[in-house]
């Protein structure tokens, strides 16, 4: 039986948007969180919708709404924190995380992130993409890789960690992956990103093309 629990992290703000839940805006007929969730389902044993407000607003998907434990707008990490808890109480040992609007994330996400992880004693890896030519002059030659803090595989085990870091202040998410040696798992990003998300109506009329 897989151990490992999927999470669909859908607590931003859509400020970008306009507000509201992304998750609902429509390519090619249906919702992102309808592409997200039947690109995940695959790779994880069960999924929850991690969500802040009314939870009944979601009930047509028929998954588990978790919201955050940290008060205010606390970024990832918050949700992250949640699902680790939910995994907890699902006797689970890690779980997987995407991103409510990004619907294009590799089909093997789960596997490649497993797969980096091998030898750690808590596994934590987050997905990257190779920078192109033009990111790397933009950023002064300083990393050779995009990270997508809201791609990873998360241990169980560190959720109190965790939780104490957020207590304290930690908002960042490589902030954080970075004291517990976390790992990446490098994905290819041709002919496209797999990780594109959609923060604006420009991006939307990107991902009906993509699609």
């Amino acid at each position: 039986m897989k151990r490992t629990l999927g999470v669909i992290l859908a607590g931003g703000l859509a400020t970008r948007m306009g507000g509201g839940d992304k998750g609902r805006l429509l390519i090619g007929g249906r919702s992102l969180m309808t592409h997200v969730i039947d690109r995940l389902s695959p790779q994880v044993a069960h999924m929850a919708l991690n969500a802040n407000g009314d939870a009944g607003r979601f009930d047509d998907l028929g998954l588990p709404v978790i919201p955050d434990s940290i008060d205010g707008f606390a970024g990832p990490l918050a949700g992250v924190l949640a699902g680790l808890d939910w995994a907890a109480d699902k006797g689970a040992t890690s779980i997987v995380t995407v991103a409510a609007d990004s619907p294009f994330f590799p089909s093997n996400l789960t596997e490649r992130l497993k797969q980096s992880a091998d030898g750690q004693v808590h596994p934590l890896v987050l997905a990257t993409t190779p920078k192109t030519g033009e990111e790397q002059l933009k950023s002064g030659g300083k990393g050779r890789v995009n990270r997508h803090p809201t791609f990873g595989l998360w241990p169980v085990a560190l959720r109190d960690d965790l939780r104490a870091a957020l207590d304290g202040g930690l908002r960042k998410v490589v902030a954080w992956t970075d004291l517990h040696d976390g790992r990446e798992a490098l994905f290819e990003a041709e002919p496209f990103d797999p990780f594109f998300n959609i923060n604006t109506p420009e991006d939307l009329v990107q991902a009906e093309a993509l699609l």
